[in-house]
């Protein structure tokens, strides 16, 4: 069964969470967590449920004296990922209301192993977002509408909407999200905070309900860059159960260590221009501006032949979902009650008033026609969208203008929460070429947008985290402090709206 945030802190504030500990201490940090979480988050419904081990947790760390990197901080997950414990891993979706797995992630046993406390799960748009073409971000059946902390009005981004809210209302500092195109680095600008897409293959996807594995992958999403290098440093590693992390071992590092503040002097990093605009312009000439006066060189990237086509794309995500759900439900221990993406479907036909009342499953219908991953047509579309994306579309404009790395505005300034006509995203940014390529994206706060967030991406080739890290981390130092958010009602009622609106006086 699914137990409330509300009900699960409850018990753990009846259980000694709001006692006094030593300052610094796991257990005071995660009371504190708790205890802000308790204040702002119903305003959020960024929390789906709260882990009941999670100050007997706390109080394990204290023990061990656990010091340094990720120790003794409370962290949330995305809920498709598995924790062992009494949660289950909902995907936000009631079909897996009961999938109560009782095994740890090995991102999540590493996060363990490194001294965080699993404080429990985040909301997210319901199966990873990719139910339906109609869709709001940051809904689900299990969690209903995530909100954005800068205004509540406004979408948080999909489809680690809970994670990226929780983090930018300072519930939490660090929190894993997962991708396959958009869905850690788009929460994460739109909140007004750090977001690393790491290359697939740096960290396991065991045990996380997937989509595709050619482009999914988990990642850390930080109050600040140094913490998302802490935290991927504790999560990269091989799976022996994940083919793609063959090579995490030899290419992860200390991410953290390698940070430098003057990594910008002298680099060549190439500008797209050609993924700008869509209302950050001025953000972007700032954020420009401070890469310069810290010594990059910058190179300006006006035209770009984008071969990728998104009806490949979509070809490898449907015939993947198929396939990989399929995989993960079959191997689920609980008792679920479904086991392939026809029973997903059959499920939300039979309970349609609790998990379709504002869009259905057309994407979830498409997918289940296809045809496997040993369809010809789905292999030609694999092969073709990597290749435009990495090899004709990263590769190529790196190689072509000889710069390490490319930036450009994220994403636009979020959009209002529509459940009449689904997301109203603009779109924008080039994400999407990391997303398929299965490259390295970094996203750091740039500035406000009339009053909203919105982030500098940083795009390199596969393997290249740490420096991405590193020229987000100098930026970031070289950017200063930037607002809170405050929770407005609306954007309107900002100070930097709230008196254009009013009428001149006569």
């Amino acid at each position: 069964m699914i137990k409330s945030a509300a009900a699960s802190l409850a018990m753990l504030f009846a259980t000694g969470a709001s006692a006094q500990y030593p300052d610094g201490s796991a257990r005071q940090r995660t009371a504190n967590a708790l205890a802000r979480i308790q204040a702002i988050d119903p305003q959020l419904h960024s929390v789906l449920a709260l882990d009941s081990t999670a100050m007997a947790q706390a109080q394990r760390i204290d023990a061990r004296g656990a010091r340094g990197g990720i120790a003794g901080e409370p962290i949330l997950l995305k809920d498709n990922i598995e924790a062992a414990g009494p949660l289950p891993t909902t995907a936000g979706s009631l079909a897996l209301s009961t999938n109560v797995t009782n095994r740890d992630a090995p991102l999540v046993a590493r996060l363990r192993a490194a001294g965080a406390i699993i404080l429990g799960k985040t909301n997210l748009s319901e199966w990873a977002n990719i139910r339906s073409n109609h869709s709001i971000s940051g809904w689900s059946a299990v969690g209903g509408q995530t909100r954005n902390p800068w205004a509540l009005d406004r979408n948080p981004c999909g489809s680690s909407s809970g994670s990226g809210a929780a983090v930018a209302a300072g519930l939490v500092r660090i929190a894993i999200g997962t991708e396959t195109d958009g869905s850690v680095t788009c929460p994460a600008a739109l909140n007004g905070i750090v977001g690393m897409k790491p290359t697939v293959g740096l960290v396991s996807r065991t045990h996380i309900v997937p989509i595709s594995h050619s482009q999914d992958t988990a990642g850390p999403i930080a109050a600040s860059v140094r913490e998302a290098a802490m935290l991927l440093t504790a999560i990269a590693g091989s799976d022996p159960a994940d083919p793609a992390t063959v090579e995490a071992d030899k290419r992860k590092t200390d991410y953290a260590a390698l940070l430098d503040a003057g990594s910008l002097k002298g680099k060549r990093i190439g500008v797209m221009r050609f993924a700008s605009g869509f209302g950050t312009d001025a953000a972007f000439a700032t954020a420009l501006a401070v890469l310069r006066e810290r010594g990059a060189t910058l190179v300006e990237i006006k035209k770009f032949d984008d071969q990728s086509k998104g009806s490949d794309e979509l070809k490898v995500l449907l015939t993947e979902l198929k396939a990989d759900l399929a995989t993960y439900l079959k191997g689920s221990p609980a008792p679920i009650p479904v086991r392939s993406l026809a029973d997903v479907i059959a499920f939300d036909n039979a309970h349609a008033k609790a998990e379709m009342p504002l869009f259905g499953q057309d994407t979830f219908e498409d997918a289940q026609k296809t045809k496997g991953l040993s369809d010809p047509a789905y292999k030609k579309a694999r092969e073709a969208s990597f290749r435009a994306a990495g090899p004709n579309g990263i590769d190529h404009l790196l190689k072509q203008y000889n710069v390490i790395a490319l930036v450009g505005p994220t994403m636009p300034p979020a959009w209002l929460i529509d459940p009449v006509n689904g997301d109203q995203s603009t779109g924008g940014g080039a994400g999407s070429l990391a997303a398929v390529a299965g490259y390295p994206h970094l996203t750091v706060p740039m500035g406000l947008v009339k009053g909203l967030p919105v982030g500098l991406s940083f795009i390199g080739p596969k393997w290249s985290e740490a420096r991405l890290l590193s020229l987000g981390y100098a930026y970031e130092q070289a950017r200063g402090p930037l607002p809170t958010p405050k929770l407005y009602r609306s954007i309107d009622d900002s100070p930097e709206i709230a008196p254009a609106l009013l009428p001149i006086r006569r």
